[in-house]
């Protein structure tokens, strides 16, 4: 219930003032059933303007220090990411890639849509970055397709480092399902979940319009990079033609 209330009541008016979305390519996504979604990550917003034009629940994946913070501060954002559709991973352990497999997996058996940003993190720049291949595996281990999703015009609304929100327009544009059955059984071998990955990131580079990247955005980040001479692109190659 209180997530309908968030999104119709409490927050989506707010969001829609600031944002005036729109999605292009709803049809793309089922009206019921499992899918996987994997979306670009450009600011926090995603996820918020992501679930309101979307009509099904979804539910995503989040660090579990969203959940475990003391005092009061701490139980209001636990309570707030658990209605808003966050499910808590501990990414510290060394068990953190298989819990976070679990836990997608238990979505998608429960007939739901889960969302996953395939970079692990939000761009530094705006730039598409190279994919993780965890969706990958959540993909072929469970059999379900993939729905790519390009957000476009977040990084605007809420760049890295910013409290405020500034008034843009916001595109959520829905990209045909992909199918992965023709790699069936083929899970956990790492060639073919990069082979996934890469085309999953191919089909979000061709929606968004983003330059890629073919270096972890994470690493850029530890690294103190973010000049955009410091990472090799390829803005028109499918991601993984060089590898």
């Amino acid at each position: 219930m209180w997530y309908y209330l968030f999104k119709y009541i409490f927050m989506g008016p707010a969001l829609r003032l600031m944002g005036r979305p729109r999605i292009e390519g709803l049809e793309n996504i089922p009206k019921d059933g499992a899918a996987l979604i994997a979306s670009n990550h450009m600011a926090v917003v995603d996820s918020f303007y992501l679930p309101l034009m979307v009509p099904r629940r979804i539910f995503f994946l989040a660090k579990s220090e969203y959940f475990t913070e003391k005092g009061l501060k701490g139980r209001f954002k636990k309570w707030f990411f658990s209605t808003s559709g966050q499910i808590p991973i501990d990414r510290s352990g060394a068990s953190a890639a298989a819990d976070a497999l679990l836990a997608g997996k238990k979505v998608l058996e429960d007939g739901r849509l889960l969302c996953l940003y395939p970079e692990g993190t939000r761009s530094p720049d705006g730039r598409l970055y190279k994919g993780k291949t965890g969706l990958a595996r959540i993909a072929l281990e469970t059999g379900t397709p993939v729905i790519p999703i390009a957000m476009v015009g977040t990084d605007r609304i809420n760049p890295p480092g910013t409290v405020l929100p500034r008034p843009t327009r916001i595109v959520v544009r829905v990209g045909e399902p992909l199918d992965f059955s023709r790699y069936e059984g083929m899970a956990g071998n790492r060639f073919i979940e990069r082979a996934v990955t890469d085309e999953i990131m191919y089909a979000l580079m061709r929606l968004g319009g983003q330059q890629y990247v073919d270096v972890y955005a994470a690493s850029l980040k530890n690294a103190g990079g973010g000049a955009k001479a410091a990472a090799p692109t390829a803005p028109a190659a499918k991601p993984g033609d060089a590898a």
